[in-house]
């Protein structure tokens, strides 16, 4: 990759409402602004991604850095058969995945007893989120770590699962394509998922989960400092 040029932005459109298509070719040519709004625009995919595996902020932060610098040094091989947050997304998992592999030997399916896992005890959370007052933000905050928590307590081949579908949104066959799994076996993990956090989730946060695990604001944009700085380093 060659090394990233001051940007000459005087004339050019306003990068920020390109396409990725149209990113893609000034990314591969070294274009600072179109690389750090590519960083910004899929920070929060990848880090729920990196998040769902790994369970830690921290780590899950050096996953997505990581995975953007696989995808960015690499950029002449993406030939846009698919979309470009597939073929990130598809990288971060696989960059977590094999930190998870190299930590310890994930427990199969086999060895999981759901049944173990009574109703009772599933998180409880509070039962009016409607208003707009300060005790209220703070419960709305509060929920939002439980829930958070109550996702982390899910078994890893569950979470992922759970996380792509229900908190990124992703269909069936798309959680199932980047799992390197069935849809079927998606459909039953997914089941099993909501099963566990049913009774505290559905009822009384209906449409928070687009809250989970916020990557935003300065923490986006450090991000696209530090994929700068180590794609700079790449060059030297």
């Amino acid at each position: 990759m060659t090394a990233i040029p001051v940007p000459a932005a005087r004339h050019r459109p306003q990068i920020s409402i390109l396409s990725d298509a149209d990113l893609v070719p000034l990314a591969k040519m070294g274009d600072e602004p179109a690389i750090r709004t590519i960083v910004q625009r899929h920070n929060q995919r990848l880090f729920r991604t990196a998040r769902a595996i790994i369970r830690n902020d921290a780590e899950a932060e050096d996953v997505v850095q990581a995975a953007y610098i696989r995808a960015f040094t690499n950029l002449a091989t993406f030939r846009g058969e698919a979309q470009l947050s597939t073929w990130l997304t598809r990288i971060t998992l696989n960059e977590a995945l094999g930190r998870v592999r190299a930590r310890k030997n994930t427990t199969g399916l086999e060895e999981i007893d759901m049944q173990r896992t009574a109703p009772g005890e599933v998180l409880q959370f509070p039962s009016s989120l409607s208003a707009t007052d300060p005790e209220t933000e703070l419960s709305r905050s509060q929920a939002r770590h439980l829930l958070e928590n109550a996702v982390d307590e899910l078994p890893d081949d569950f979470r992922a699962v759970f996380v792509l579908r229900d908190v990124e949104g992703m269909s069936t066959d798309e959680a199932a394509s980047y799992l390197g799994i069935r849809p079927e076996t998606a459909k039953t993990r997914l089941h099993r998922a909501r099963k566990m956090m049913r009774q505290s989730i559905e009822k009384q946060l209906s449409g928070a989960f687009a809250a989970l695990f916020p990557f935003d604001g300065a923490r986006c944009c450090f991000m696209a400092d530090r994929v700068i700085a180590a794609l700079r380093n790449e060059t030297l």
